[in-house]
């Protein structure tokens, strides 16, 4: 008895070797597994842009909220006064802009009066010009008294020095114009800054109202009303359910032969009768170290080598009996079947490299 024992136990032993063999053979090599795996999603953390004292909490703990729906309200009360104070600043701006028009157009009539009066001032040059020459020549025939000589030489002297008057007092005119466009546009320039300040003073009113960037589910909420806040506090998170996914940190031993596109079953902790049916989608650019705070210097000679974990982002299905069940963070285990081919991926340093044989087998018959 105690040899057929020994020789069924053998038997058995074989079997299950031979068992074990042919499934590691046809399915068990092409399988990757990690149980360092966890649910995510893109939790949005809410912030206001503004500091103040919140003045009303309207969203709870574990509540679904839309998009746009408002959060937090934030007292108003100083950020109503600035606006207020901007528009009255713009206001004063605008007036003071339409004013400097209607001096310029005050001062271009002043420069046509002026025009005028150099145009008068010519033509009684002129004619005082004419009259000088005409007693002049009569004075050296004794035609004309001495007197009227020198009256038509003292009113050319005159209407010349006149239109000499009315010529500076165009280039005045015409000089305090320019004066006043410069002084235009400097006003204009205060009006736009003051319309600025007004806008930013309205973007602040309008950011005492916190509303939600996203539909989702809020969570971790730390804002409660009579809180002072800064801006950048976090008050809470909108955790956009159902969207979720899988980042499973595979060793880098695992990667050789997974591709984006290969399916992916996931098997939930809380969930074990549920397993659902992913695929891999994307990969990280660097290992789990290359990103942590403080990243391995093995330069230093202190080396010692460690298998790496690479994130790998599972896509899970988004209708399904867990499809809203899942929340970030929940423990997940991820077996990659790698016998999939996946989508076509460029690798470009797969391409590179083979054309770079090519170019260094030409490189070589050359030489």
């Amino acid at each position: 008895m105690r040899a057929k024992i020994v020789i069924a136990a053998v038997l058995l032993a074989l079997t299950a070797s031979g068992y074990g063999g042919w499934r590691w053979w046809t399915d068990w090599r092409f399988l990757q597994s990690t149980d360092d795996a966890y649910v995510a999603s893109h939790v949005s953390v809410i912030s206001p842009k503004i500091e103040g004292y919140i003045k009303e909490v309207r969203v709870e703990d574990n509540q679904a909220v839309k998009k746009g729906e408002v959060l937090f309200v934030i007292d108003d009360s100083d950020f109503a006064a600035k606006m207020a104070q901007a528009q009255a600043a713009v206001a004063t701006e605008e007036a003071a802009v339409a004013t400097y028009v209607s001096r310029l157009d005050l001062q271009k009539a002043m420069i046509a009066q002026a025009q005028a009066a150099v145009q008068s001032a010519d033509a009684d040059l002129v004619r005082t010009q004419q009259d000088y020459k005409r007693y002049a020549a009569l004075m050296t025939s004794d035609f004309a008294s001495r007197q009227r000589y020198d009256q038509a030489k003292a009113d050319a002297s005159k209407a010349d020095a006149d239109a000499r008057k009315n010529r500076a007092a165009l280039a005045a005119a015409q000089s305090q114009y320019g004066v006043l466009e410069s002084q235009r546009a400097e006003e204009q320039a205060r009006l736009q800054q003051a319309r600025a300040n007004l806008r930013l003073a309205k973007n602040d009113l309008d950011n005492t109202v916190i509303r939600a960037p996203i539909s989702g589910v809020a969570g971790n909420r730390a804002g409660q009303v009579g809180q002072y806040v800064k801006a950048g506090t976090e008050l809470l998170s909108l955790v956009p359910l159902p969207r979720v996914y899988v980042t499973a940190n595979f060793k880098e031993t695992q990667l050789t032969h997974m591709r984006p596109g290969q399916r992916a079953e996931v098997a939930v902790d809380a969930y074990p009768d549920h397993p659902l049916i992913g695929k891999v989608e994307s990969f990280a650019p660097g290992s789990g170290a290359e990103f942590s705070l403080l990243p391995p210097d093995n330069a230093t000679g202190n080396f010692t080598k460690i298998v790496q974990r690479v994130p790998v982002r599972i896509a899970l299905p988004r209708e399904g009996p867990l499809a809203r069940l899942l929340r970030p963070g929940l423990s997940v285990t991820v077996t990659v079947d790698t016998r999939d081919p996946g989508e076509p991926v460029a690798a470009e340093g797969i391409v590179g490299a083979a054309e770079a044989k090519p170019a260094a087998s030409r490189d070589a018959t050359t030489r």
